[in-house]
């Protein structure tokens, strides 16, 4: 979810302003998904490198996602909505950490609507995450290193209990997908859009839906020519 600052910049107003408007094309681009078939959306929030960026500005990040926590939740379980947080915990306040555990317990037997929110969340820390417990079963003899196979590799993936995504958008002209799940992207289209986050509207959207049913799928193999493409409501 690209172009906050930009967005804030264009219009005289601060960086947090723009963080704000972000948040709310949140609760719009959620309900897109819902109204389109989308069961799954996953948004990067906070990646492992944003606490490079001014105290300031982290500060204001952490204290808008609580806010957004404390005005959501309720009103996403009404909707059943499933939220998962995934990516570190271990730099979060404990108060911060005590909203996110709430929010996954009181909405965890929500479906068919998951949202997935990524926060200190980097797509190496996570196969490094996985490969760690990987390498403590076979420090503990559980498991033989010849045993070790991208499938298995893929059960202690941040997102191992989900299926992989369809379609990765990325906002505000970056072509680029900026440490953000790169072992579940392997196969997913890409779709990149010049629209700022705050900005991404329902014609956004469809937009990416269309293109993604223009895509021919073959997962690096080749498909016979009766096959039909791969499809996603719009």
């Amino acid at each position: 979810m690209d172009g906050n600052g930009r967005w804030a910049k264009g219009r005289g107003l601060s960086t947090t302003e723009g963080h704000k408007a972000g948040v709310e094309a949140v609760r719009s681009v959620l309900q897109l998904c819902k109204d389109h078939g989308v069961e799954i959306l996953t948004i990067f929030a906070f990646s492992s490198e944003n606490w490079q960026r001014p105290t300031a500005e982290v500060k204001a990040l952490m204290a808008l996602f609580s806010s957004y926590l404390k005005r959501e939740v309720k009103q996403l379980h009404k909707d059943g909505v499933r939220i998962r947080f995934i990516g570190s915990r271990n730099r979060f306040s404990k108060g911060l950490l005590k909203q996110m555990e709430q929010a996954e317990q009181l909405t965890k037997d929500n479906s068919p609507t998951t949202l997935v929110i990524a926060v200190d969340y980097g797509g190496q820390w996570d196969i490094a995450n996985a490969t760690r417990q990987l390498a403590e079963q076979v420090k503990a003899g559980d498991l033989e290193p010849e045993e070790i196979t991208p499938e298995l590799l893929d059960q202690f993936t941040a997102l191992a209990d989900l299926p992989k995504p369809d379609l990765c958008i990325r906002t505000s002209g970056e072509q680029r997908i900026s440490n953000f799940l790169l072992w579940q992207l392997a196969y997913a289209e890409l779709f990149f859009t010049d629209t700022l986050w705050p900005d991404f509207s329902e014609q956004d959207m469809l937009a990416a839906l269309k293109c993604f049913n223009r895509r021919e799928r073959r997962y690096g193999g080749r498909k016979a020519k009766s096959d039909s493409r791969s499809k996603v409501s719009a």
